[in-house]
C-alpha cells in the first residue's frame, strides 16, 4: 500500500515522501528508519488493482508443511516470502521477516499486521510459543477454520435456490403486472363493461406501473441501495438480528449457531494453553450484542471461583446437553476437547434443521408464487369469461 509521509530532515527540512508499506506503523518504522522526523502519514490515494488478502489456511498450511520438514521458522518465512507472487502479500511477509530478524517472537510480529493476522490467529500462535508446538497450535487453527467455513458454506448453499426461485417470481409478478395487464385493460376499455372490484385494483396496478415505470424503477433501485448500505452498516444489521431472534424457531437456532462459534474458539484457546478467562475475554465479540453481557457475568463469575459449567448455565449460554458435556469435561480435566464436542453437536442440530428447512422453504414459496401468478391470470380473464357467458 502507497503512504505519503511528511517528515522533517535534517538536510532538506520539510519534504514530502512516498513509500510502500504494510499499514501506517509499517511506513512510520521505515520512514524512522532513514532517520525522518515523521509529522503526519497519509494514505495515498491511487487507482489500481484491488489489495490482495492473505488466505489465512493456506499461509499455515505452508508454514507447517515447512516446520515439520525441519526448516527454522525464519527460513520457514523466508521461503514463503520468496515464493510469493502477489506484491502486496509479499509485502506483508516481508514485514513479519523483518520484525523476526530484529528478535521479535512469531507472535509479536504478527500482531504488527491487525489487518491481516486477527486477534484469535496471534493468540493461537502466542499461546504456542510456550510450549514450542507452532506446528500443532497452527493444525489446530486451520481445522478450526474449516469447521467454521463449512458451516458458512452449508447455510449459504441452503439459502441459494430460495433467493433466486423468489427473484424470478417477482420478475414474473412485475413482468405481468407492469406489461400484460395494462395490454388487457386497455382491450377491456374497448369493449366497454363493469369488471370485478379485484380485477379493477389489478388494472389500476398496471396501468400505474406502466405510466410511471421510470421512476417506480428508480425507486426499487434506491431501495434496494438503501438495502445494501443498511446491510453494511451494525446497527441496521444488529436490528435485523434482533427481529429474526424474535421468531421462535429461528432465534433458536440463530443461538445455538452462536454458541457453536463460542464453544470451538474458546476450545481451540484452551487447547493452545490459555486461560479459560481470558479465552472467554477474547471471544465475546463472537456473541450477538444482546448476549454479550452475559458472557461477561460469566465470566466474572468464573473468575471469582465459580465452576465453568455453573457460570454459562447461570447465564443461559449452555443447553441441557452441553451443561452435562462441560460437567464431563471439567471432571477429567480435559474442557478444550469437550467444547470442540459440543461445538461439532451444535453444528449436527443445525445441519439437520437446515436441511428440513430447505424441504419445507422450496415447496411453500413455489406453492406461494405460483398462487399469486394464478391469481394475476385469472383475474385478467375473468372478465372474458364473463363476456363469454353473457354472449351464450
Amino acid at each position: 500500500m502507497r503512504f505519503r509521509i511528511t517528515a522533517l530532515a535534517a538536510d532538506q527540512g520539510v519534504a514530502l515522501h512516498e513509500m510502500d508499506a504494510i499499514d501506517e506503523a509499517d511506513a512510520h518504522r521505515q520512514a524512522m528508519a532513514r532517520d525522518l522526523r515523521v509529522l503526519s502519514v497519509q494514505a495515498a490515494r491511487w487507482k489500481g488493482p484491488r489489495r490482495a488478502r492473505l488466505s489465512l489456511v493456506a499461509f499455515s498450511n505452508e508454514l507447517v508443511a515447512l516446520l515439520e520438514a525441519g526448516l527454522s521458522l525464519v527460513e520457514a518465512i523466508d521461503a514463503l516470502t520468496e515464493k510469493e507472487r502477489d506484491e502486496s502479500v509479499r509485502r506483508l511477509l516481508e514485514g513479519v521477516r523483518r520484525h523476526l530478524y530484529e528478535g521479535k517472537s512469531l507472535s509479536a510480529a504478527l500482531a504488527e499486521f491487525p489487518s491481516s493476522f486477527p486477534t484469535l490467529y496471534v493468540a493461537t500462535v502466542r499461546a504456542s510459543e510456550r510450549s514450542g508446538a507452532i506446528a500443532e497450535a497452527l493444525k489446530r487453527f486451520v481445522a478450526y477454520q474449516q469447521q467454521i467455513d463449512l458451516l458458512k458454506n452449508r447455510l449459504i448453499r441452503a439459502s441459494i435456490y430460495p433467493a433466486v426461485l423468489l427473484v424470478v417470481g417477482l420478475l414474473v409478478v412485475v413482468f405481468l403486472v407492469a406489461y400484460v395487464v395494462p395490454r388487457f385493460s386497455g382491450i377491456y376499455e374497448e369493449i366497454g363493461g363493469e369488471l370485478p372490484l379485484a380485477s379493477r385494483i389489478l388494472m389500476q396496478w398496471g396501468r400505474l406501473l406502466d405510466a410511471h415505470g421510470l421512476a417506480v424503477l428508480a425507486g426499487f433501485i434506491g431501495s434496494v441501495g438503501l438495502a445494501v448500505y443498511g446491510a453494511r452498516h451494525p446497527g441496521f444489521r444488529a436490528a435485523a438480528f434482533r427481529l429474526f431472534a424474535r421468531i421462535p424457531m429461528v432465534g433458536y437456532r440463530i443461538e445455538l449457531y452462536q454458541l457453536a462459534r463460542l464453544y470451538r474458539t474458546v476450545g481451540t484457546l484452551l487447547r493452545g494453553g490459555l486461560p479459560v478467562v481470558t479465552a472467554f475475554e477474547m471471544t465475546r465479540g463472537l456473541l450477538a450484542e444482546a448476549s454479550r453481557p452475559r458472557l461477561a457475568a460469566a465470566t466474572r463469575a468464573v473468575r471469582e471461583g465459580r465452576s465453568l459449567t455453573d457460570s454459562l448455565a447461570a447465564q443461559g449460554l449452555t443447553t441441557p446437553v452441553a451443561e452435562r458435556m462441560l460437567r464431563v469435561g471439567e471432571r477429567s480435566g480435559n474442557m478444550g476437547e469437550m467444547m470442540d464436542r459440543i461445538a461439532e453437536f451444535y453444528d449436527d442440530e443445525l445441519s439437520r434443521f437446515v436441511d428440513v428447512a430447505t424441504r419445507l422453504i422450496e415447496p411453500a414459496m413455489m406453492t406461494v408464487i405460483g398462487l399469486v401468478i394464478g391469481l394475476i391470470v385469472v383475474l385478467m380473464y375473468f372478465p372474458i369469461f364473463e363476456l363469454a357467458g353473457s354472449i351464450q
